[in-house]
């Protein structure tokens, strides 16, 4: 395999890449997190052996940074930050698996055996529209490269729209696809989240990709206008 070690303690750095080269692996060690998303953009590797503590950006930021420019690479953590809520962040950030130190040079070639037999790694399915994009898996959104924060109803909302462009959708429809058709939930509900949807897609960036249907209900456009 072709590796990819982020690790910024030397010693250690050093000792990995060693038993990882003995081994037959082709190792590049970088100590930063910089480099790291310069070299996983730039070089095809395998699997990325990946610190959190770094001295620059932190390894979390690191993967998440990776997988908004599409580097979609397996990524393993290798932290002594444990607990669950590190673990949580990790894995939401995007890596593919998380080894706690210190750890047995054996599970990690065991791990990077496992993360290989997965074959080559799809591209996960992403809805676009123009420059708005959204990552249905990780829930979260861009217009261009500016992230946009929203409430999981609004993704709800955003994703029932993007699913179908072009097409007119009625508050009842709405409703069903974006809070589960729950009866006691007002119609016009929907119209507030639009505002709200709108509020942070479309008018910062003045654009416009949600219109109104009079008497009818919504268009999400697939082009902004």
């Amino acid at each position: 395999m072709r590796v990819l070690l982020v690790e910024d303690e030397a010693k250690l750095a050093a000792l990995v890449a060693r038993g990882l080269s003995e081994h037959g692996d082709v190792v590049d060690v970088v100590g930063t997190g910089g480099e790291a998303v310069s070299s996983a953009r730039e070089g095809a590797y395998d699997v990325v052996l990946l610190d959190v503590r770094l001295p620059d950006i932190d390894g979390f930021r690191v993967c998440r940074r990776l997988r908004e420019e599409r580097v979609w690479t397996p990524v393993l953590m290798m932290t002594a930050r444990t607990a669950v809520s590190d673990r949580i962040t990790g894995l939401d950030s995007g890596a593919d698996d998380y080894l706690a130190k210190p750890f047995a040079f054996q599970e990690l070639l065991a791990r990077m055996r496992a993360l290989a037999r997965r074959g080559p790694v799809p591209r996960p399915v992403e809805l676009e529209a123009g420059d708005l994009r959204f990552d249905p898996a990780g829930r979260r959104v861009w217009r261009g490269a500016t992230e946009v924060s929203l409430s999981a109803r609004e993704l709800a909302l955003l994703e029932a729209f993007m699913r179908r462009p072009g097409q007119v959708l009625t508050r009842d429809q709405l409703l069903d696809l974006a809070w589960g058709g729950q009866r006691e939930v007002a119609s016009n509900v929907v119209d507030v989240y639009v505002r709200h949807l709108r509020d942070k897609i479309d008018r910062p960036f003045g654009t416009t990709t949600l219109h109104t249907v009079r008497g009818l209900g919504y268009r999400f456009s697939g082009e902004p206008g």
